[in-house]
């Protein structure tokens, strides 16, 4: 099995590194980043997808249709184009349309963190070619479950979790630059941190059920909140974005 991986920044390196500890032909392509030890170094894209039996698209998204256009003609007919970029399902179809049939084309979203977890890391994928790719992954170690739906219905499942864990993220951070501000940056970690070990299944729905009872009086607890992250010389962007959501709930 010949494997080519395009993009060797940390997600990319730790899968070839796998995919060599697992016995694969790795070939790695990355303008900016030297291969791990064991990948074969390629000239380019075309170069490392020449013979390839799965393509492994781990580039940025913004560089993902370019890197499909510059390998098509180097890939035999059959190749799998594996997409691992984070992206939205629309450039996950775009991907299909430009591939015209040359390649199949799988959806593939990394479901956590890939260090510490390399070819492990759960992955789900969608489209025609899913189960194939799968079948070859989960011989391999990888944690891999395939959607039902064409390619973007991993993309999908990925981006809507990402606005719920990256969205939460982005709070916790906001929340914690303006309690430094006010000198209070220990007592907020610490109520977060009990807040967190202490939530269960019954936490989500009291989160959106009170979300809607209570949306006027915490429309304006939020427009305080705002308001005092201002005086702190804290963009209360989080803050804000709450505020104008409790209003829609009104």
């Amino acid at each position: 099995m010949i494997f080519a991986v395009l993009g060797l920044g940390e997600a990319g390196s730790l899968i070839a590194a796998d995919l060599v500890a697992a016995g694969a032909t790795v070939r790695g392509f990355d303008p900016r980043v030297a291969p791990p030890p064991g990948v074969i170094v390629a000239g380019g894209d075309a170069e490392a997808c020449a013979g390839a039996d799965i393509v492994l698209s781990v580039t940025s998204a913004a560089d993902a249709v370019d890197a499909l256009r510059a390998s098509l003609a180097a890939c035999a007919p059959g190749t799998i184009w594996a997409d691992l970029t984070t992206a939205a399902p629309g450039l996950k179809e775009l991907l299909c349309v430009e591939a015209a049939g040359a390649v199949e084309v799988v959806d593939v979203a990394l479901m956590s963190p890939v260090p510490g977890n390399g070819l492990r890391t759960p992955m789900t994928m969608s489209g025609p070619a899913a189960h194939r790719l799968a079948t070859v992954f989960g011989g391999l170690g990888a944690d891999v479950v395939v959607l039902d739906g064409p390619v973007g219905t991993a993309a999908t499942r990925k981006l809507l979790r990402s606005v719920f864990y990256k969205g939460m993220a982005a709070a916790v951070v906001e929340a914690l630059t303006a309690a430094r501000a006010a000198g209070l940056e220990e007592w907020l970690r610490g109520t977060i941190a009990a807040e967190l070990i202490k939530a269960d299944a019954a936490t989500l729905d009291r989160l959106v059920d009170g979300s809607t009872k209570h949306a006027v009086r915490r429309r304006e607890e939020m427009a305080a909140a705002a308001e005092l992250l201002g005086e702190l010389g804290v963009p209360p962007r989080i803050a804000t974005a709450s505020r104008d959501w409790l209003a829609d709930l009104i």
